[in-house]
């Protein structure tokens, strides 16, 4: 029998900081885990499997480097990309691999939103509208934009977010997040026809700008029916 070797020791004190949600229910087998013993060929298949991990990082980094090779040449919409909220320079690279950098293909926002099967489909049967739902298009865009939407959904005091928040309060979750994603493209498209980076004051401002119209717009109806409006300041 080879030789058995302690792993280490570790307190249920210190093992309680690190464990969160279902796993404080598992937290004798865990750290019944964590304080055994590795035989010699358990430590040879465990040196097996971290020169196995090793590997894989080395090509991920040889990968990474490639990527960034590759995007160098377009410099400039990887900036303008990176430089909305919730967009990384690694989901930069995945939009523009799939619409590239020349909006001219796409003659309107519409047609990339199409393409990308972010346009929602028009369903009548019998003169009555059925539930819409998203049409066929790129699946891997689709989930990107979607993945990014929902990094934006979750942050605080951004235009997009409190957006998408809105949208959600008239509908679920998971359309609210697809609604974004497609305001997310034709942003971007904007963006690329006319290399203009992301300004989320202009946003904010125009987001002023609609509210101011949409509360004149209200308090003229209340007056159409016959009441008085005074506004607080």
């Amino acid at each position: 029998m080879g030789q058995l070797v302690q792993v280490g020791f570790i307190s249920s004190q210190s093992l309680d900081v690190c464990l969160k949600g279902r796993a404080r229910q598992k937290a004798t087998e865990i750290l019944s885990s964590l304080n055994g013993i590795l035989s010699a060929p358990q430590r040879k298949l465990l040196k097996m499997e971290l020169a196995h991990l090793k590997d894989l990082q080395d090509n991920l980094r040889e990968v990474e480097e490639e990527i960034r090779d590759s995007f160098s040449q377009i410099e400039g919409p990887i900036q303008l990309l990176d430089s909305i909220p919730g967009i990384d320079l690694t989901a930069a690279y995945a939009i523009l691999a799939e619409i590239g950098q020349d909006m001219a293909s796409f003659p309107t926002a519409q047609h990339i939103c199409s393409w990308a099967g972010l346009a929602p489909g028009n369903y009548e049967s019998a003169g009555k509208k059925k539930k819409q739902c998203v049409t066929q298009g790129n699946n891997y865009l689709k989930t990107i934009l979607c993945e990014v939407a929902w990094v934006i959904a979750s942050h605080k005091k951004l235009y997009l977010s409190g957006w998408y928040w809105r949208l959600k309060q008239r509908t679920d979750c998971k359309r609210a997040i697809v609604a974004l994603a497609r305001k997310l493209l034709v942003i971007i498209y904007t963006m690329l026809k006319t290399n203009n980076r992301y300004d989320e004051q202009k946003f904010l401002e125009r987001k002023e700008v609609s509210d101011q119209k949409r509360v004149k717009r209200m308090v003229n109806e209340l007056i159409t029916l016959g009441y008085t409006v005074s506004l607080a300041a």
